[in-house]
């Protein structure tokens, strides 16, 4: 916890400014109860990084789409460390490994470079169809999932055609996403109810988010060991067929 003697204390302009935010929102906010009160001298009030917590929290769930009412609902009578650790615990959903990465900026020219082939095989298009791009101008894509456009260049730059490999994204997404459901699913239900039926208690706060922040690292380790054992027997099964068929090739007179 912060050293509350030494902490600094920030008048509601500071406040406002801090956050992003006009006074005018900060005292509405402050009217349905989700922001604690200041320290008081005379008539001007004191706020502390706290109280910038509970903001950032506000305005996090805002931009996910929650309504005010949601917002206020769910916040309603809870201490300022329910903030912090709220908080916190949305900065863990944010990280890299949970959330997609941004998009970026990619030229056609080194996108067919890295895939290996002309520019007139037309790529930027079909991943334009596919969703996974848009066209900036003659020249530029803004992909939105560049992670998977290199992974899948990559591909096409080792022999597999580019329909093959836009192709293969669904059968992919589609089951991974039934996964990734089923193991949110088991966590609300083994991890986070038990801790809103509580009542969330403060001291248990850091223990719950510490938790959701190290499944995220184990599941996708774990997703991928699975699917490496998988991707192995799937090998040996059709190198098995190949050599079967290579042997009737030979018997043919």
């Amino acid at each position: 916890m912060a050293d509350t003697e030494h902490e600094e204390e920030l008048t509601v302009d500071e406040l406002a400014s801090r956050v992003g935010m006009t006074v005018r929102n900060v005292r509405a906010y402050a009217s349905r109860g989700l922001l604690a009160p200041p320290r008081l001298e005379g008539r001007t009030g004191y706020y502390t990084q706290s109280h910038v917590n509970q903001l950032q929290l506000v305005r996090s769930l805002l931009d996910r789409g929650y309504t005010l009412q949601a917002v206020e609902k769910a916040l309603q009578d809870k201490t300022s460390t329910t903030a912090d650790y709220a908080l916190d615990l949305i900065t863990v959903l944010d990280s890299p490994l949970a959330r997609e990465p941004e998009s970026e900026l990619m030229s056609r020219d080194r996108l067919t470079a890295m895939a290996g082939i002309a520019r007139d095989a037309d790529l930027a298009q079909k991943l334009v169809d596919r969703g996974l791009a848009r066209i900036v101008d003659e020249d530029t894509l803004e992909v939105s999932r560049p992670d998977v456009v290199r992974a899948g260049v990559a591909a096409i730059s080792l022999g597999l055609e580019p329909e093959t490999v836009l192709e293969l994204l669904p059968s992919l997404s589609t089951p991974l996403r039934a996964v990734a459901d089923d193991l949110v699913g088991r966590v609300r239900h083994d991890i986070w109810q038990p801790f809103v039926h509580k009542g969330m208690p403060d001291d248990q706060w850091q223990e719950v988010v510490t938790s959701i922040a190290n499944l995220l690292p184990v599941a996708a380790q774990a997703v991928v060991a699975v699917f490496r054992d998988e991707l192995a027997h799937a090998i040996d099964d059709a190198l098995g067929e190949e050599l079967a068929a290579l042997g009737d090739e030979k018997q043919t007179p």
